[in-house]
């Protein structure tokens, strides 16, 4: 089979393109015929800075395609299976770029019957992390379906980008009222697509402002991808008792809290890590979110503000170059 792998951390030309056996499942596996490999900032740097546990790796974590062979012990999943994949990679050396994947089952989800491989390829890393974030606050709702958001309002925090987008399109689907920082007027309508209901430019005037002439009593909860640099705009639209979810570092590792701003507020910081969320909240994150999918709820594509960018499998260290650059939108690789 063909698969890109790196033996080595660095940049995007440690990829090569190299033929290998077809790996066979173990027990409790399950391999897959990968027909998209997606794209995820966490693909590049886990590549650019974490030295490999095997001798190579296969890069990305998130993929779709259609079950090829199972192992023993593997009763709920079937040949031929259409299916999307998380965490492909985690912990394995085997992710996404490659022909096939052998994946633990837990980590193998249906792909509902109208759902696109493209969309299917989009899923893991932006909308397991988006639920995780919309389903952390204080007094629930600790699941995502029609009506679970009704009355809430919820800010998200850089609306353009993967995780933003799937948060928006997740939050609006429950019934949340959406609001959304962004950085310009393509961002804006890339979040307005997307279903957000308000937009606030972060670069211009007093986002605080904007944001309580809309929300008065303050958001309940805050989807945040960089805190050490949102974190006073945070403290000064949440509303008492609110939740701010934190899933990223961008603009900085650290943060500085004014500890009684902050207590005084009631607040609850709730910070996110997919790799560590554990199984059970894995499996109802892939749950409702193909709930969202299966009712049309969850889409990509440029109509609802993600834009795709393909890439054939050869062009992989181009397709991490695309995402290491900030292109907005999903990467794709077309494997099969």
């Amino acid at each position: 089979m063909r698969a890109v792998v790196y033996r080595e951390p660095g940049p995007s030309s440690v990829l090569s393109l190299v033929e290998r056996d077809t790996p066979d499942p173990g027990p409790g596996e399950v391999r897959v015929r990968i027909v998209r490999s997606g794209v995820n900032p966490t693909d590049w740097k886990s590549r650019a800075g974490t030295p490999p546990a095997y001798d190579e790796v296969v890069p990305n974590q998130d993929g779709s395609g259609v079950v090829d062979a199972i192992g023993d012990g593997v009763d709920d999943i079937s040949v031929g299976d259409r299916v999307w994949l998380m965490l492909a990679q985690h912990g394995r050396p085997w992710g996404t770029a490659a022909e096939f994947s052998v994946v633990p089952a837990e980590r193998v989800v249906p792909l509902p019957a109208d759902a696109s491989f493209d969309l299917g390829a989009s899923l893991g890393v932006p909308a397991v992390t988006a639920h995780r974030a919309l389903t952390c606050a204080e007094g629930g709702p600790t699941r995502l379906g029609p009506g679970s958001h009704d009355g809430m309002t919820v800010l998200v925090a850089g609306g353009a980008g993967a995780v933003g987008n799937a948060a928006i399109q997740l939050a609006r689907w429950a019934g949340a009222r959406v609001i959304t920082t962004v950085s310009s007027d393509e961002k804006a309508a890339l979040a307005t697509a997307a279903g957000a209901h308000h937009t606030v430019n972060y670069r211009t005037g007093d986002p605080a402002a904007a944001i309580l002439a809309i929300a008065p009593e303050g958001v309940d909860l805050a989807v945040e991808v960089a805190p050490a640099e949102n974190n006073a705009l945070d403290l000064a639209v949440v509303r008492n008792r609110g939740t701010i979810a934190i899933y990223a570092n961008n603009g900085g590792d650290r943060m500085t809290l004014d500890v009684r701003a902050t207590f005084s507020r009631n607040l609850r910081y709730q910070f996110l890590l997919l790799y560590t969320l554990g199984q059970d909240l894995l499996d109802v994150a892939a749950e409702d979110v193909n709930a969202a999918v299966a009712s049309g709820g969850f889409r990509v594509g440029a109509e609802v503000g993600v834009p795709l960018h393909h890439h054939p499998l050869e062009e992989t260290a181009a397709a991490h170059d695309a995402v290491e650059s900030g292109v907005v939108g999903k990467v794709l690789i077309d494997v099969g």
